[in-house]
């Protein structure tokens, strides 16, 4: 993995779990006020606590050393709450700008996903065993 990799690597893995830390703590202790997640998405309450918690616990399995396969589980995660979180912006009929930042934050896990070095990937079986 070149150098240059490994700085586009960690900027978008540490701005993503920067972003993912600090929502999942909002949603964890329901920080949000009136006009966000959960009140005028037709969401329930303890919706918000499930994503928190979620979203935290993917941070951590993405810092981690080891455990590739909970990585992509973790990047998964992330790619469905942000997918999600997009398109219930655009059901709700929100202003263009509210779909800002889970753009930015699914843009941040698919930069981080691409660039993951080597150790933090799950080996194929074909790589595995082609020696």
């Amino acid at each position: 993995m070149s150098k240059t990799n490994k700085i586009i690597y960690w900027i978008a893995t540490l701005w993503l779990s920067l972003g993912m830390v600090a929502t999942g703590i909002m949603q964890v202790f329901q920080q949000n006020t009136e006009g966000t997640f959960g009140y005028n998405m037709g969401f329930p309450s303890y919706f918000l606590t499930i994503i928190g918690v979620w979203k935290l616990l993917g941070v951590i399995a993405v810092l981690a050393p080891r455990f590739p396969l909970v990585k992509e589980w973790a990047y998964a995660g992330f790619f469905f709450l942000m997918t999600g979180a997009i398109f219930s912006h655009i059901a709700a009929g929100h202003a263009t700008g509210e779909l800002f930042p889970p753009l930015l934050l699914l843009a941040l896990t698919v930069i981080s996903w691409y660039f993951r070095p080597a150790d933090r990937k799950v080996a194929s079986p074909l790589t595995a065993t082609a020696v």
